[in-house]
């Protein structure tokens, strides 16, 4: 699995931050999945996934990752699109990244969970496994990686600098952008997982009609394999009727 990864889990072991763009694994033939993720103050045993399919190919050529932390919100986007937006309010209390972070990039075998449950394990015959990376940009406070806090005046200069900027707030259109990727491309989300969360946590923004097409385990109720089974079945149909219109 390749990831883009905010975090301070060398420090901070039991009381971590966390945000990630993390890479499923794939299956040639078919698409590409990822999730983004957030940890905030340890809190694992309440991870916020949201999974999704790519639109292209990532192995083919660059494309922009970016993720946008402040104080009171975290965006990520891809190709300057947002796909999620995560607003602070104070029921989440510590559960929102706080502490000075830390960003990685690299590779790691996850293949005990992250291609299709674990089902699909890494070939090693294949290695070694390359992952490039290019026109990287970071824009925050250094910080001492044992410090909690960074300092006062640099936070407070860089937050506002950081919340003023175009990339902090989401137009209509890109709202709109947003919305379309996610009713397209997202295949699961904690915020609709009532297995979990029988409450919803409280950053959740439940969308009822969005609700009623996911399953109680948080998965899209019709997944790629049905969509799949569907057309081939509607293909089918197709040829019958075709030849039956020549046989007419």
């Amino acid at each position: 699995m390749e990831y883009l990864q905010m975090t301070n889990g060398d420090v901070f072991q039991k009381t971590h931050d966390e945000l990630d763009f993390e890479f499923l694994g794939n299956i040639r033939g078919k698409r590409w999945r990822f999730q983004t993720n957030m940890y905030g103050n340890g809190s694992t045993s309440r991870g916020r996934e949201e999974r999704y399919y790519l639109w292209f190919d990532p192995s083919k050529e660059f494309h922009r990752y970016s993720i946008l932390w402040t104080t009171n919100i975290i965006l990520f986007y891809i190709d300057d699109v947002p796909i999620r937006e995560i607003v602070r309010n104070d029921a989440m209390g510590a559960d929102f990244p706080s502490k000075p972070m830390g960003l990685y990039a690299t590779i790691w075998d996850a293949s005990d969970w992250a291609t299709s449950g674990g089902k699909y394990k890494v070939n090693y015959k294949y290695a070694p496994f390359v992952a490039q990376f290019t026109d990287l940009a970071l824009h925050g406070c250094p910080a001492d990686p044992l410090q909690e806090v960074v300092n006062s005046d640099c936070a407070a200069r860089e937050d506002g600098q950081l919340a003023s900027d175009d990339y902090a707030s989401i137009t209509p259109k890109q709202r709109n952008a947003m919305k379309r990727f996610r009713g397209k491309y997202m295949y699961y989300s904690y915020c609709y997982d009532t297995i979990r969360y029988p409450v919803p946590p409280s950053e959740c923004v439940v969308d009822l009609a969005i609700r009623q097409r996911f399953k109680d385990t948080g998965r899209l109720k019709f997944d790629e394999k049905h969509h799949r089974h569907f057309k081939k079945r509607g293909e089918v149909m197709n040829t019958r009727n075709n030849r039956n219109q020549e046989n007419v």
